[in-house]
């Protein structure tokens, strides 16, 4: 969809005290010519018709007078007190007396909820911490449970996260925040953790948030799921955008049976590079780089509605809450509720090296961390220029004492080490896949536009050497040798690299105007990848699994899904069209051929 970019730029300069980024705030309304455009489409929307989403805090005090006694819960990172002052603004306008009950009241004192937490941390200067084993009532006194309505007011109302706790048998209306503008708020330090009233640094934070707040709250959102009655948008501090569930649940409904796009989001890093500014119409062009776009990255995506111009966003994991089994088929008794399958971009075009890396054994990160899969993961290259490389394996005459004593020297006295005595170096070409399965030392090298296909989980990597570089802060990125070598395949090596860890294409179909070309991954990937190549047009069936897609060559496609769905997509969008899809036919609307990536799980 179009939006007004001088909007935009007002939006992003309105709030830099609630949120520190240079990524604009989503608009909650379309503006400008609406409709899909020929290039990137960094705002997605899946349209529900006319009368479903309504704007405004006077239009949501409107139901609870009607309603007379509601449950205000929500994510955490909602900005509470400004939600409160603006329904207390509109009940003042109509003379009406409100009871208001605030969760944050019955929280358990900070020291009982701090020793609580700890355990899921880790140690304080890791970033990695092991995801929570308690639950969200674990944070609350008991008396949360006890509350009833007072009858002497007009409006009883219980607010902020937790609310449905409280018991009542009274609608549900649910708040929800894109986690990425929690990162901003958290950046700017406008919010803090669960039941925490200090601010700590934005990696601690993050990490509370990863290890156990959003374990708490995913939970907590998928006991009440069917029990809320309003869902509402609140990444926006002075309106909000709100609408029924059983709305939203035929929306949901509908794109896990046809096709669906997350509305992606963009970081600057260390290494950034400049393809997403140079490709990408409506980022702000402002920023120093771009290091990734989180395309599907679930955990952190969000899914947007839109109803007369109005825009709702619902984080992903509401859809898996209430419909994997027809967006995952015969694989979701095997992951539930977990999106297996993330493709993200890692741009290093004009840019830097990424550090030398590796990620966690199965064994590993599930005892450590508590995950549940881990982070095999490959880099398909959608664009390069002519000196771009992937470093991938270890030299033949690996030494790994000498390769770990050279790392903490490097790391000790700053100074910089050639890194090709340790580890190979391959030339990088548009179309190429790599195959980084874990424990797979690895980096993408300077002059890449790296689509990353690969298991969803998506932090735990182990930096080994960063180039001897500061982040984007003047700090340097935390190195982790000891975990790297606790996971570190060293048999990668040599020839063995070339004959395992590079795809090699096979065409497994062919007709005129089409082939179908499989890229095999690893043993160890428990997802594999195709490129269907036409010139106009083929029909796939999904066989009850569901594919993750991305045009990576040609302009646009038009995708039309078996129950009538038409979607267009343009070059470098990712889409997933689910398993209950049942089979979709892609149109090359474009010039030349198209070529179209495929992961699915084997």
């Amino acid at each position: 969809m179009n939006i007004d970019t001088i909007e935009l730029k007002q939006q992003q300069l309105t709030y830099p005290q609630l949120r520190k980024t240079q990524q604009y705030l989503m608009p909650a309304r379309l503006t400008g010519n609406s409709g899909q455009p020929n290039g990137y489409d960094i705002y997605p929307v899946a349209p529900l018709g006319a009368g479903k989403i309504f704007t405004g805090f006077d239009t949501l005090a409107d139901y609870i007078i009607k309603t007379k006694a509601v449950l205000i819960d929500g994510f955490g990172g909602v900005f509470w007190d400004k939600v409160q002052q603006q329904l207390q603004s509109c009940f003042n306008d109509k003379d009406l007396s409100v009871n208001w009950i605030y969760t944050e009241t019955f929280l358990k004192p900070t020291g009982e909820i701090d020793a609580l937490v700890k355990p899921f941390l880790g140690a304080d200067d890791s970033v990695w911490g092991t995801k929570a084993t308690f639950d969200l009532i674990d944070l609350f006194e008991p008396a949360i449970e006890q509350q009833v309505p007072d009858a002497k007011f007009d409006i009883n109302i219980v607010i902020g996260t937790g609310a449905a706790l409280a018991g009542w048998a009274s609608p549900i209306i649910y708040l929800d925040v894109p986690k990425n503008e929690i990162q901003f708020r958290m950046r700017a330090r406008s919010i803090t953790n669960l039941g925490n009233a200090k601010v700590a640094e934005p990696f601690q934070m993050y990490k509370r948030f990863y290890f156990v707040d959003w374990v708490l709250l995913n939970q907590h959102k998928k006991n009440i799921l069917n029990r809320i009655a309003v869902m509402a948008d609140a990444q926006w501090p002075e309106t909000i955008n709100w609408m029924y569930q059983q709305d939203l649940e035929a929306g949901l409904d509908q794109l896990s049976r046809s096709v669906l796009r997350v509305r992606p989001w963009f970081e600057p890093g260390a290494w950034g590079g400049q393809w997403m500014k140079e490709h990408i119409d409506g980022l702000n062009k402002d920023v120093v780089n771009l290091a990734w776009s989180f395309e599907l990255i679930v955990p952190e995506n969000g899914l947007v509605f839109e109803s007369d111009g109005n825009l709702l966003e619902v984080s992903f994991d509401t859809i898996m809450f209430s419909n994997n089994q027809h967006i995952l088929g015969k694989h979701a008794a095997r992951f539930g509720d977990e999106f297996p399958i993330r493709f993200d971009f890692l741009d290093t075009y004009k840019g830097g090296n990424l550090s030398i890396q590796c990620h966690p054994a199965l064994n590993y990160i599930q005892e450590n961390f508590g995950e549940n899969i881990t982070q095999d993961e490959t880099y398909y290259i959608l664009d390069c220029d002519d000196n771009a490389n992937v470093y991938l394996g270890f030299q033949e005459d690996i030494d790994p004492s000498d390769f770990r004593l050279a790392l903490e020297e490097s790391q000790e006295t700053g100074k910089a080490i050639d890194i090709e005595e340790y580890v190979q170096i391959h030339n990088a070409k548009k179309h190429d896949l790599f195959l980084i399965p874990n424990g797979t030392v690895h980096s993408a090298g300077a002059g890449n536009l790296v689509l990353e296909i690969s298991a969803t989980p998506y932090i735990f990597t182990f930096k080994m050497y960063d180039w001897v570089r500061l982040d984007l802060d003047g700090k340097p990125r935390p190195i982790n040798i000891e975990h790297a070598f606790n996971n570190l395949d060293f048999s990668r090596k040599g020839d063995k690299v070339q004959q395992e860890l590079i795809s090699k294409p096979q065409v497994i179909e062919s007709a005129p105007g089409y082939q179908l070309v499989h890229l095999p991954t690893h043993a160890d990937h428990f997802y594999d990848v195709h490129r269907l190549e036409f010139d106009s047009s083929v029909t796939v069936n999904t066989d009850n699994t569901c594919h993750v897609l991305m045009l990576v060559e040609g302009q646009t496609i038009l995708l039309q899904t078996a129950d009538g769905t038409q979607k267009q997509f343009a070059y470098a969008e990712t889409f997933v069209v689910p398993a209950a899809a049942g089979s979709y036919k892609l149109t090359n609307t474009g010039s030349g051929r198209a070529k179209v990536i495929k992961a699915f799980l084997k």
